[in-house]
């Protein structure tokens, strides 16, 4: 049987091969420190809005204002009247259904509608008017209202007319009545006033065109 050479002991207190013996100071130095590991740098937030302004402080109430109280609105002038013409031909009271009639005609021909002229007498009734009568009444007022011939009237009449032309005839009755139905007749004629006789002194101062040839306003 072979016999096998004792294996050295090895203790523990001498190192093996490649390593070095430990230093008096190995031994002494205290265990390395662990490593710190730094904390992560915080992550900045959202800016934080600017501060609002405060609201601004409500102003005292002060005194009231006084409010001047409007006054009256001027007055507006008010719009002149029209400008009638008047026309005068002198002519006897005999005579003067005659001139009333040539100064319709010359009205016509002038160019005038026979709807625009009214014929107003302040003596007896004009043949035409006393021939429209002869129909009755009812007749004689539809042709005023319908409007579209010469209308013959008492210059007394009452119904409210008014034509562009009227021709006022003087043909008999009283002065007083003469310058009262000048003045109706002045009022019903929109633009010419023919008066054929003598109808007192306003109309004798009227100014007018040549009192024997009416010409169209």
């Amino acid at each position: 049987m072979p016999v096998f050479p004792e294996e050295p002991e090895i203790h523990e207190s001498i190192p093996g091969p490649g390593v070095p013996f430990p230093r008096e100071s190995d031994a002494q130095a205290p265990a390395t420190a662990p490593t710190t590991v730094a904390a992560p740098a915080p992550v900045p937030g959202p800016r934080p809005a600017p501060p609002r302004p405060a609201p601004p402080r409500a102003a005292r109430p002060g005194p009231p204002r006084l409010i001047p109280k409007p006054g009256p609105a001027p007055r507006r002038p008010a719009p002149a009247a029209p400008q009638v013409e008047v026309q005068r031909i002198a002519a006897t009271p005999a005579r003067a259904v005659e001139h009333a009639d040539e100064a319709v005609d010359l009205l016509l021909e002038s160019g005038r509608d026979p709807g625009d002229i009214l014929v107003l007498t302040v003596g007896e009734a004009h043949p035409w008017q006393q021939h429209e009568l002869s129909f009755g009444e009812e007749r004689y007022w539809a042709q005023l209202a319908d409007g579209g011939d010469v209308f013959y009237a008492d210059a007394a009449l009452t119904r409210p007319v008014t034509r562009e032309v009227v021709v006022l005839v003087v043909n008999g009755g009283p002065s007083a009545r003469a310058a009262e139905a000048y003045t109706k007749a002045l009022g019903r004629a929109a633009a010419l006033l023919v008066v054929c006789g003598d109808a007192g002194p306003a109309a004798v101062g009227a100014a007018g065109a040549a009192p024997s040839r009416p010409v169209k306003a």
